[in-house]
């Protein structure tokens, strides 16, 4: 077959694919939102079985044969060239897997979200222990099909963040741990900033009379984001005109909802803004984890804790809730959202100590895979680690093992991406700030022109190029941690006149 006829099969079987997924991305949003929990069992079923035929597609010879070709024909483009390359690797990944397991797999992550959602409601890790077990083992045999000379946990890391492995993240880590453990005990020992009347009771319906208005200050538009709510936020899509966030409204933290939401519509802008061509193509959804949460963090920390953010925001919000506010200053509310004090939860945590949340669980992924740490017991090797780290005594599990949802699905590998977004986000912000005035920006309700610089710096490209050379393109420089950790010294020395 001529290269013509053979690329119109692949994007015919790309066509197909994006349909399943699409299918599986709305009843998994569904799942987490609105679906009533006593349908879980027949949907679980019904879904894992669509995976599978999903799988079926993905790993079909005749198109694992046609990617092939593709992959090594002269007269194939470079963006499909890469894209090409992508599922073959996706491809060779899955096709070792025997189906029956992989639809068993899938069932499993949706039976055990149903535990998970179950053991934190009553804060018992104890309902959630046996599916952990059970998702790390099947995990674990599942990369073990895969023709690789690299650890699973290796394996994994990669796949969400690809070329970084266990030796890279150590050395990242050493690095914040080197700086930040310090500045955390100046801080500690500082006088502390009051954040009191950031818990006062914030009726959620009030709450939500101030989403709408910051909703419309990010350009979310109804057109192609919608929000909604769940128990752990989250963003999910099926093209760039339909991406779907969620936030989480806690009555006595007022920040929560407004910080959950700048992050998750950070990740909905990465997807809306990328080349509408890749619409439905590995370039579109296989973006790196590290590069998704550069965006999400930027937007919640580089711009939605800073004073020209509220500077707009505040008289707002002090409007809707003039008896808890009106007599605390732009300037103490500040400092409050951006106090620093270990804390239990790690999506309320401050920029500070937010890494160490995310090395816990590092520490605790990579035991789990080398058989240093078991399942059983867990939560107390969480809790002395929260103690170690954070001089902190987790209250139960609700608080501490059963706050995040991501151990549920096997997402493994996927935390340690966190703290490197963060990272990178620091260096895209300090490039950004050489061509434009943020802060007059934000101040100014001009939030869809730093947008525009995003997207046509970063989020057009989707995956076409891996982080390394995205930031090499972006910032003119290979990645260098220090322009988060001085940025993060600068900000917390000045913050508590260290």
């Amino acid at each position: 077959m001529t290269t013509k006829e053979n690329l119109k099969k692949y994007h015919d079987w790309i066509f197909k694919c994006s349909a399943y997924q699409m299918a599986l991305n709305i009843i998994g949003i569904d799942k987490q939102t609105v679906a009533p929990s006593a349908g879980a069992a027949y949907r679980d079923e019904r879904s894992a079985y669509l995976a599978g035929e999903l799988f079926s597609l993905e790993t079909d010879p005749e198109t694992v044969k046609l990617l092939k070709e593709l992959k090594d024909d002269p007269d194939v483009d470079a963006e499909d060239k890469r894209a090409i390359e992508l599922y073959y690797k996706r491809a060779i990944d899955t096709l070792c897997i025997p189906k029956d397991e992989y639809v068993e797999f899938r069932k499993l992550c949706d039976e055990s979200f149903d535990a998970w959602i179950l053991a934190k409601s009553k804060a018992d890790y104890s309902i959630f222990e046996p599916y952990l077990k059970k998702v790390i083992e099947s995990q674990k045999k599942l990369y073990g099909y895969r023709d690789s000379d690299k650890s699973i946990y290796n394996q994994m890391l990669d796949d969400y963040e690809p070329g970084m492995n266990v030796e890279k993240y150590d050395e990242f880590f050493e690095a914040l741990k080197e700086r930040l453990v310090p500045l955390i005990k100046k801080v500690t020992a500082a006088k502390q900033i009051n954040e009191d009347f950031l818990h006062q009771s914030f009726p959620v319906e009030e709450q939500k009379r101030f989403m709408d208005e910051l909703l419309k200050y990010l350009h979310f538009d109804p057109s192609w984001g919608y929000q909604n709510e769940s128990e752990h936020p989250f963003t999910s899509w099926t093209c760039e005109n339909d991406c779907r966030t969620t936030t989480k409204y806690i009555e006595d933290n007022v920040a929560s909802a407004i910080l959950s939401t700048v992050h998750e519509v950070g990740h909905a802008y990465y997807e809306h803004n990328i080349n509408p061509k890749y619409d439905g193509m590995i370039l579109s959804e296989g973006v790196s984890s590290g590069m998704h949460e550069s965006q999400s963090r930027l937007c919640e920390n580089y711009l939605g804790k800073t004073l020209a953010f509220w500077k707009y925001h505040y008289p707002k919000l002090q409007k809707v809730f003039p008896m808890q506010l009106e007599k605390v200053s732009l300037e103490d509310f500040y400092k409050a959202i951006n106090a620093s004090k270990p804390s239990f939860v790690r999506t309320e945590a401050d920029e500070l100590t937010y890494p160490l949340h995310v090395l816990i669980r590092y520490e605790i992924e990579k035991g789990l895979f080398d058989g240093s740490i078991s399942t059983e017991g867990l939560d107390k090797t969480w809790n002395a680690k929260y103690k170690e780290y954070l001089g902190i005594d987790v209250p139960n599990d609700k608080l501490g093992i059963l706050q995040d949802v991501h151990w549920s699905d096997g997402s493994f590998g996927y935390f340690p991406t966190y703290a490197l977004g963060t990272a990178f986000a620091a260096q895209y912000v300090h490039a950004m700030k050489k061509d434009l005035d943020v802060d007059s920006l934000l101040e100014n309700n001009k939030f869809d022109e730093v947008m525009n610089w995003l997207k046509e710096n970063i989020h057009t490209y989707g995956f076409r190029y891996e982080a390394p050379k995205l930031m090499k393109m972006v910032t003119g420089e290979e990645f260098n941690v220090n322009y988060f950790l001085d940025y993060i010294e600068d900000k917390y020395t000045k913050l508590y006149q260290l």
